[in-house]
């Protein structure tokens, strides 16, 4: 059994280079790390122990005649693998590259390997965590005794990622002198050239500074309240590196006034600022809430249609399907799906083996909005989509129906179920079948409306539309 300490990518390349010529296979090798500890300068020597313990110095000269030739590709990867922090990464790249150096030279082609799916598993979480420190690090101003401007910054990331994260800031911040420190390592430009050095702890980090109130003023000025997740934020800019940025420190008042910022907003580009919260009942219930709503007139809309149609369904339905708004057939009986698309949606329903009487059914708007048209039997309603005015009004509705049902999952079928839920921006042909995390569901898909498969003039793409919400509704929909 051959034991080898290695640190960085470099040195575990050159042990490679030499246990790959003496033939030695993968199962022989104990690969085990030995932090190092930096020079400023970058001139330590690598170190290699052999089986019997014994220490072997600089190996460039001992390999200048070692010829291993591997794809470009693989290189690229295991130097972003070997920033990771997992243990097992040596012995995981020189098994690859084992496999790769032998008869697999399309090793990494293969997807479905269990050696490729790890490495590019730990080669997404690195380069995330190189994406997270461009946009987490801040630097304060520092000066020195000559009176000299200093930059500094201090970061925390995941994984030891300072040495391919460093030149993009040498790049974008030449002309500056800077510092930017981290528990494992740090790195300094001097306008010239990077050095790297030893880790700095956090309590050796500088305070505040006169920049620091100018990222909350930025901040705050670009914080659109109307888009705010909470859930994805935390996700993108996690908890962790909050104390380094300034920022944050804005975070709590600026979501305790999202939702009023929110309804300014609409309230000034729409002119108006009644919601059908003031026609909720004070005890919410699914029984309450079908009484109450057949006396909302928070926008126009109730005074053409028939009636309010308010969903069906267990209360306690584990799935939730939510539609756009009730049609013709729907505003005449009072229950949602029950025309041309609700027949079609009990087919698919029946197509995916899901019990339509188990799913919570609702729309996003609950009256009937529609244009007449004259035809030679009479007048004719026609489907005409709500705006933003109407689905802000009547969204109160919609969201005390969640909380009270409480699903496991929601299926929001067409573009403005999704865009209601999911976020404005969201778009069903580019994002359909997608499983995410909203506030009422952590698994919230979007799909096709059966209105929508119905208006589609084409038959084959109406056929590939079908099998499509078919193939999302079983798996979305949560059955007992």
């Amino acid at each position: 059994m051959r034991f080898v300490c290695v640190d960085t990518f470099e040195q575990w390349r050159d042990e490679s280079r030499q246990l790959l010529t003496s033939g030695v296979a993968p199962e022989e090798v104990h690969w085990t790390v030995q932090r190092r500890q930096p020079s400023l300068f970058g001139d330590d020597d690598s170190v290699r122990n052999d089986d019997m313990g014994a220490k072997v110095g600089n190996t460039d000269a001992r390999l200048a005649d070692v010829k291993v030739t591997v794809p470009s590709d693989f290189l690229n990867l295991a130097k972003q693998v070997a920033c990771h922090r997992d243990k097992g990464r040596w012995e995981l790249l020189y098994r690859a590259l084992w496999r790769i150096s032998g008869k697999q030279r399309n090793l990494l082609k293969i997807a479905s390997d269990d050696d490729v799916c790890q490495l590019m598993r730990m080669q997404k979480a690195v380069s995330r965590d190189v994406h997270k420190m461009k946009a987490f690090v801040r630097f304060r101003k520092v000066m020195n005794q000559d009176g000299d401007e200093n930059f500094i910054a201090w970061h925390r990331p995941d994984h030891r990622i300072v040495q391919i994260a460093a030149p993009f800031f040498a790049r974008r911040f030449k002309g500056m002198n800077w510092s930017i420190l981290t528990p494992d390592e740090s790195v300094t430009w001097d306008q010239h050239q990077l050095r790297y050095g030893d880790g700095v702890p956090v309590s050796e980090a500088p305070d505040g500074d006169e920049l620091e109130e100018l990222w909350r003023t930025y901040y705050a000025s670009i914080f659109n309240p109307a888009r705010v997740k909470v859930a994805m934020m935390k996700s993108e800019m996690p908890v962790r590196h909050w104390p380094t940025l300034p920022e944050t420190q804005l975070i709590p008042e600026l979501l305790e006034q999202a939702a009023g910022r929110v309804d300014r907003m609409i309230a000034k580009s729409e002119g108006f600022s009644q919601t059908a919260t003031h026609y909720l009942p004070e005890n919410i219930d699914l029984a309450t809430l079908r009484e109450s709503v057949k006396h909302c007139a928070a926008c126009d809309l109730h005074d053409c249609a028939t009636q309010a149609v308010f969903g069906v369904g267990p209360a306690d339905a584990e799935t939730v399907l939510v539609g756009e708004q009730p049609g013709d057939a729907e505003d005449i009986a009072g229950e949602p799906f029950v025309g041309p698309a609700g027949k079609l949606l009990d087919e698919v329903l029946a197509a995916a083996r899901i019990d339509r009487d188990s799913l919570y059914i609702t729309n996003v708007v609950k009256h009937f909005k529609f244009t007449e048209q004259e035809t030679a039997r009479g007048k004719r309603r026609l489907h005409q989509k709500p705006d933003s005015r109407e689905i802000y009004a009547c969204r109160p509705w919609l969201e005390a129906e969640l909380t009270s049902v409480k699903p496991d999952a929601i299926v929001c079928l067409g573009a403005t179920a999704a865009q209601a839920l999911i976020g404005r921006d969201f778009r069903i042909t580019k994002q359909r079948g997608a499983i995410v995390k909203t506030e009422w569901s952590d698994r919230t898909v979007a799909t096709w409306h059966p209105a929508a498969i119905l208006r589609m003039p084409n038959e084959q793409r109406r056929k590939e539309m079908t099998a499509q919400l078919i193939e999302d509704l079983s798996l979305a929909v949560v059955t007992r």
